[in-house]
């Protein structure tokens, strides 16, 4: 009997544990919900806050909950989001100006360029820019150069000194550890696998990396240049001897405009919004005023619309979510976009450094489907390499910043091999077989001449089928097309004179050309892919299953984490890859 009751006790304690779990889930979701819709009041006399020290996506998402509806989300903190809230901020009567207070912006080149580009069309409205650091990374003065007044702290710190990214290789550690992958590669430039091969940089390697690193480099200095009347040379000679490192060395350099505390500042900021100095300053965050701009341009009452779909991410053969592009909802939006009357055009968005070949393939064919229907459009990102370029290459127009890093037109097959360890170990693998080619590789004894020579075949397949796709898409030959692919990247600069994109210019020129290619004038955007998940991922979101990579986080350290997980990345990835190296960081 009392076997019974501690039974029936301990069965009701987990009834009553996931009523708990359950209602709490509801009410979270409540509180979520209220606050998403709760109306962002705009006071008098504001100031908008440009704090950008969040990750900033292309593409905030829109994420449904099949089972739990009340807990969809909507964000409004992507790129684009970021730029309409600047643009209106032109026009709004509560904003005064524009405060970009120590930034630690989060945000690739491109996507700073973009967001620099905006700032400049906010400054022809006559409202002010102003920019404060106790520390200005490379990038954060990059996006402040624009501001009328740039403050820096007495005793802060300027980084300006060029570009810079570091790769890691790993061939002596594969001998070391037995642990090795099996590579092939199509493209004397297709470096995403060279760490594997080399123990240090090859040449052209070197030489493609040194290209684009120039490159975006030029155009920073640039329009650094345009904005703080110094010109190239000057700004190269600041950055070879480190002659803005200090806040005083920044004002002689003319980097500039003021040493001061951010007491100082905020007084500066009072004198321009006109307030006395006993008054608090009114301010807005970006994400608030991003939410707030959302709702009034929701009001727009065309029935025309023009679909933007994003490719963010690497690309991998199935669903696809936030951080990585799938067929499966890519092509799931194309076809809504292509059957919905009320939806004329179609801009694509892509930020990939690629991934699967097959996934490439697939996303290619539904957008040749589009085409037929509506005008296709490719805005590039930061990345639309490799098989991010696969998916632009057909489009009726690709625009490019100037700064997109693009091409890679090469492929490239990798499978991990454990002969060496197992050998340490003293683990032997015996196989057993009914016909020559029944196990077309294993992970414990080394390729051979047949299994390369189909491996090789298949790649090579692939190789002709993408230079012909990009040969067809761009109106080349074949011959042109392989002239300058072998698996080298360009920054769009390049890829305007060399063919591979149309035009320099970001999303809202891609929109232009597409509401004219569908004789539109008055359309309203709408955003696609819409993302499902199920209640693994709201456990997840929620930080239940997030422990693990904490701990090792904690346990190694950042850096070594993060060859963890390239390594791990590298192990995971199925089938011929078009693949960019996208874990190189631009510092």
């Amino acid at each position: 009997m009392s076997f019974i009751k501690r039974v029936l006790s301990t069965v009701t304690g987990i009834f009553v544990f996931l009523f708990i779990c359950f209602a709490l889930l509801i009410l979270i979701g409540l509180l979520t919900g209220s606050s998403s819709d709760e109306k962002i009041i705009v006071k008098d006399n504001s100031v908008l806050d440009l704090k950008l020290d969040f990750p900033i996506k292309d593409y905030a998402g829109k994420t449904v909950f099949k089972q739990y509806n009340f807990l969809n989300e909507n964000k409004k903190d992507g790129l684009f989001n970021i730029i309409d809230a600047i643009k209106y901020a032109a026009t709004d009567d509560k904003i005064k100006g524009i405060s970009i207070d120590n930034n630690f912006i989060q945000a690739g080149f491109s996507q700073t360029k973009a967001i620099r580009d905006a700032l400049l069309e906010f400054k022809k409205s006559d409202k002010f820019i102003v920019a404060y650091a106790d520390v200005y990374s490379q990038k954060d003065y990059y996006l402040s150069s624009v501001a009328d007044t740039i403050y820096m702290n007495p005793v802060g710190m300027m980084e300006f000194n060029g570009l810079s990214t570091e790769r890691l290789y790993y061939k002596d550690f594969q001998e070391k550890s037995g642990i090795k992958m099996e590579v092939i590669r199509l493209g004397k430039y297709k470096s995403a696998v060279e760490p594997f091969l080399e123990n240090e940089m090859s040449d052209n390697n070197r030489e493609q990396i040194e290209v684009y690193l120039n490159g975006i480099w030029s155009e920073v200095k640039k329009e650094i240049s345009v904005s703080r009347n110094v010109s190239v040379d000057r700004l190269n000679t600041i950055a070879d001897s480190l002659l803005s490192r200090t806040a005083n060395l920044a004002k002689s350099s003319k980097l500039i405009d003021r040493v001061a505390y951010h007491d100082e500042y905020e007084s500066g900021l009072r004198h321009a919004i006109n307030i006395e100095a006993s008054k608090e300053i009114k301010t807005i965050s970006i994400k608030d005023y991003a939410i707030h701009t959302a709702n009034q341009i929701m009001k727009k009452t065309s029935s025309n619309k023009v679909a933007v779909i994003y490719a963010e991410g690497e690309i991998i053969y199935g669903e696809g979510d936030e951080d990585r592009v799938g067929q499966g909802a890519m092509n799931r939006s194309l076809k809504k976009a292509r059957e919905d009357d009320k939806i004329k055009a179609v801009v694509i968005r892509i930020n990939s450094p690629g991934g699967s070949a097959l996934a490439s393939e697939l996303i290619w064919r539904e957008i040749e489907l589009t085409k037929k229907v509506k005008p296709v459009i490719v805005s590039m990102g930061d990345l639309a390499a490799s098989g991010g370029y696969y998916i632009a290459c057909n489009a009726d127009k690709i625009i490019a910043e100037p700064t997109t890093i693009t091409g890679s037109i090469g492929v490239f097959g990798m499978l991990p091999n454990v002969k060496g360890l197992a050998d340490k170990w003293g683990i032997n693998a015996e196989q057993v077989t009914t016909n020559k080619n029944s196990i077309s590789y294993s992970f414990f004894e080394p390729m051979n001449e047949e299994q390369e020579a189909f491996i090789k075949e298949g790649i090579n397949d692939i190789y002709e089928l993408f230079t012909n796709r990009v040969a067809d898409g761009r109106g080349m030959t074949q011959d042109d097309v392989k002239a300058i692919a072998q698996g080298r990247v360009w920054t769009g600069v390049d890829a305007l004179s060399n063919g591979l994109i149309d035009e320099l210019g970001g999303l809202e020129l891609a929109l232009k050309y597409a509401a004219e290619a569908a004789e539109i004038e008055d359309y309203k955007i709408k955003e696609f892919p819409v993302f499902e998940k199920d209640l693994d991922k709201v456990l997840q979101s929620f930080g239940l299953a997030k422990a693990k990579e904490d701990i090792l986080k904690e346990e190694l350290g950042e850096a070594n984490y993060k060859v963890l997980k390239e390594i791990k990345s590298m192990s995971e990835q199925k089938g011929v890859q078009l693949l960019f190296p996208f874990n190189t960081e631009i510092k």
